[in-house]
């Protein structure tokens, strides 16, 4: 899907790279390294991205590095298109049918930034009568990747609706910040 509104293949995966390494910064090599792309290929689609503002470059010692502009006016929009391509989001779909009745998946956008929580805050909530050993697995697959725990929670619709009446902060913390819905629609889980 991604390719028929980013067609230039090197280029979804240098945005790739980047939106899912969020703090992280590369030099050409690297990227060239880490896309398994050809160099000239990767210099055209990284100066392009230079000069749309999406990266930023900069010189240090004898290398460039690019970075992410997180100021760039479609930076929310891109980290919530590349949240949805994932490993996490991936696995999610691929199992969806194994996971039980989905109603609502929804991630924190603190996820994709790959910043810190409380222990009492989650980045994943689960809605749904669902088979909680796939979700098990799942989260434990992704963990791999992430580097560290993935919090989360699994409520039914009930659950979630009695949360939402009784003014459950735990709940709403997570409903009002920033997310990415992987099933559902965030209006009507917000609603």
């Amino acid at each position: 899907m991604l390719a028929s509104i980013i067609p230039s293949k090197v280029r979804r995966k240098i945005l790739q790279l980047f939106f899912h390494n969020i703090s992280d910064s590369y030099y050409l090599r690297e990227v060239v390294r880490k896309t398994d792309e050809e160099v000239n290929a990767v210099k055209r689609e990284l100066d392009i991205l230079y000069n749309a503002k999406v990266l930023f470059r900069e010189k240090r010692t004898n290398k460039i590095f690019y970075s992410l502009n997180k100021q760039y006016e479609f930076f929310d929009e891109l980290l919530r298109i590349f949240t949805k391509h994932t490993s996490l989001a991936k696995l999610i779909k691929k199992n969806r049918s194994r996971l039980g009745k989905v109603k609502y998946v929804a991630v924190s956008t603190n996820f994709s930034k790959k910043i810190p929580i409380k222990d009492d805050e989650i980045y994943v909530l689960f809605v749904g009568i669902l088979v909680i050993p796939e979700i098990e697995s799942i989260m434990a697959s992704s963990k791999k990747e992430f580097g560290w725990e993935i919090n989360y929670t699994v409520l039914t619709e009930t659950e979630l609706a009695f949360r939402k009446k009784n003014n459950d902060p735990f709940i709403w913390k997570f409903l009002k910040q920033p997310k990415v819905m992987l099933v559902g629609q965030e209006s009507e889980l917000v609603k």
